[in-house]
């Protein structure tokens, strides 16, 4: 295989790694390593945090969790306000969050390893519409996971928020944390990179197709897997390799995605998409080689992927049907010969 040079930045890499080994390296931390939910209480400044929305500043904050031997953990944290979009007070009046542990509290814990961790939350206070939302972005997650180990990892959690001001109000409701990055790159015995941006041509093509397949399952066109909007590569993925080896380029944040169907999601008019539940298959033609191999993988994990709406606790009965329905849309196209051909190898970059 060939091998092409990469400069960028302040760093050169040169990537390839067999899919098979990087993922058979590590079990993730104990975090991630089952699905049942977990519930927290986080205690903080929220109603600051909030009206700052200032990400470069952590609160003083704690985490409250009773473990599975009904032990009561308490860990001393900082909490930040994080995210772009979310982050903007007319979009989620309560942004998502960022948890800074101390490492030295986690040993022996479930929390063991966790050093600076994302968690996803309801977006807004006063309606169960955004808990369904934070459930579906949460679920897809879980159909990437079905494909592939080279996916961040996601937690669900029921969440008490107290704010440290006893006069305001607290809530309850369902979160999820994500792997942090650097924790995936070590369960995969690889490293994440930090450039401003790469190429298709050194990413792992195979891998890279499965993605392209997996975004279109989910109804996403919000993402690359080359660029970003900033100095640090790449709009909702992160890349992580080895030296000397083709990188994994790995998505995250599908909150504009058709199975999730934000209502503040608004399809972008550079692809002239009716609504972002609209498909559009933004996979490589450089990669066709390996599309039918990667359908063949979602074929393989059809029963596992259409039983998560019904597994997945919190969600109503109108959106586990909506769900299965957008997912079966999917399948609907794999299935047909045609429709591949038309939808997705006629239509790739």
């Amino acid at each position: 295989m060939l091998r092409n040079r990469w400069t960028c930045a302040a760093a050169v890499w040169f990537l390839l790694v067999p899919a098979a080994e990087a993922q058979s390296i590590k079990d993730p931390d104990p975090l991630f390593q089952n699905s049942g939910i977990i519930e927290v209480v986080l205690v903080g400044p929220f109603a600051e945090i909030m009206s700052q929305r200032a990400t470069e500043i952590e609160f003083d904050g704690r985490l409250h969790h009773t473990d599975d031997a009904g032990a009561s953990k308490e860990f001393d944290i900082k909490i930040s306000a994080r995210g772009r979009y979310r982050l903007q007070k007319t979009v989620c009046p309560f942004a998502p969050l960022r948890l800074n542990f101390k490492k030295s509290q986690t040993k022996g814990t479930l929390f063991e390893k966790q050093d600076k961790l994302k968690l996803v939350t309801h977006c807004k206070n006063d309606s169960g519409l955004y808990e369904q939302l934070m459930l579906r972005e949460y679920l897809a997650y879980q159909v990437l996971n079905q494909v592939t180990n080279i996916s961040f990892r996601a937690r669900l959690l029921k969440v008490t928020y107290q704010d440290i001001d006893e006069r305001k109000p607290q809530r309850t409701a369902y979160g999820f944390f994500v792997e942090h990055k650097d924790r995936l790159a070590k369960r995969l015995d690889l490293k994440a990179i930090e450039v401003a941006r790469t190429r298709v041509s050194q990413l792992e093509p195979a891998h890279t197709n499965l993605i392209s397949v997996f975004h279109y399952l989910i109804g996403n066109t919000d993402f690359s897997p080359i660029r970003g909007s900033k100095e640090t590569c790449c709009h909702n993925h992160e890349l992580i390799g080895k030296d000397g080896d083709l990188a994994y380029s790995v998505p995250y944040d599908f909150d504009q995605s058709g199975i999730v169907d934000a209502h503040y999601a608004g399809a972008n008019p550079r692809f002239r998409l009716s609504s972002v539940r609209q498909r559009l298959y933004r996979g490589r033609c450089a990669n066709n080689q390996f599309l039918d191999e990667n359908l063949e993988k979602f074929q393989q994990q059809r029963d596992a992927i259409l039983a998560l709406p019904n597994e997945q606790p919190g969600l109503s009965e109108r959106t586990r049907k909506d769900l299965l329905k957008y997912m079966q849309q999917f399948y609907g196209v794999i299935d047909a010969p045609k429709k591949v051909e038309r939808r997705l190898i006629k239509k790739c970059m």
